[in-house]
């Protein structure tokens, strides 16, 4: 019951909160968009350095013709040329199925669903700055909403790409499964390793799913996401360039030569 009042009530807030007059939100922040403040009718909160605001004043001051429903258990947002779906506690938003990451997961406060002010910018096409001396929040509208995912992801990067996630951290969670992702980008992008996801996959005697065939599965959905994730930008792992199962390994020559980095889960991320 608590689950169906709250989507109802969200589903209430994304019909009616537009944006209204001109006004400082309770914390003192000022949000303006496009050289006019707008009402959020919400203080923006601040969690781990990102700004979360409240998306629908900030998406309806951009692109006035905008729709907002509530469908499939998220906010479902279309305009000219924008779709944008964003679902309570997901660890991204949707945007023109480009997955971009919030490490902290999409909040939900009272009517407001919250996302972190220049991830939801980038969805929009927007730029936004912070003035510290007068704390306002600046966005202008660029040439319109980002790019669609058919457009900027590789098929080929991204085919190999979920596919190696899948074999090697298939039952890890988003985080170890973008940790794994960013190993294989991180070693293209090094000149220690091929400059091709293909050719660090495939390389010898560096991924066992490669040698062994299992790389060749149908990926999970996760993985697929996790993928997309690294391609637009998500880092959980740093500058790894390998990752190892200390249980299974626990004497490896990462462990032995290299820095470590993080543990995720199951694996140790080393550079």
């Amino acid at each position: 019951m608590k689950k169906r009042a709250l989507r109802a009530f969200v589903c209430l807030a994304i019909c009616f909160t537009l944006a209204g007059p001109a006004y400082a939100t309770e914390s003192g922040v000022t949000v303006t968009v496009n050289g006019t403040a707008i009402e959020t009718g919400f203080a923006s909160q601040v969690l781990n350095n990102q700004t979360y605001v409240s998306y629908l004043p900030i998406v309806s001051a951009l692109y006035p013709d905008a729709t907002a429903v509530w469908a499939n258990n998220q906010a479902e947002v279309t305009a000219p040329g924008l779709k944008l779906c964003i679902k309570p506690e997901a660890k991204y938003i949707v945007a023109n199925g480009r997955y971009l990451y919030v490490p902290d997961g999409v909040k939900v406060d009272g009517a407001h669903i919250l996302v972190p002010v220049r991830t939801l910018c980038q969805a929009l096409g927007a730029t936004v700055t912070w003035d510290d001396a007068t704390s306002t929040i600046t966005i202008a509208a660029g040439s319109g909403p980002i790019a669609s995912g058919d457009s900027f992801y590789n098929s080929t990067d991204l085919y190999w790409l979920s596919r190696i996630i899948y074999a090697e951290s298939g039952n890890q969670s988003l985080e170890g499964k973008i940790a794994v992702g960013n190993v294989v980008l991180n070693r293209v992008a090094s000149s220690l390793f091929p400059n091709s996801v293909y050719d660090v996959i495939f390389q010898r005697n560096q991924f066992t799913p490669a040698s062994s065939g299992s790389i060749n599965r149908e990926p999970s959905e996760d993985a697929v996401i996790a993928a997309k994730l690294c391609l637009d930008g998500a880092n959980t792992a740093d500058n790894a360039l390998y990752f190892v199962n200390p249980k299974a390994s626990p004497n490896s020559w990462a462990s032995r030569n290299c820095t470590y980095v993080a543990t995720i889960g199951a694996h140790a991320f080393f550079a």
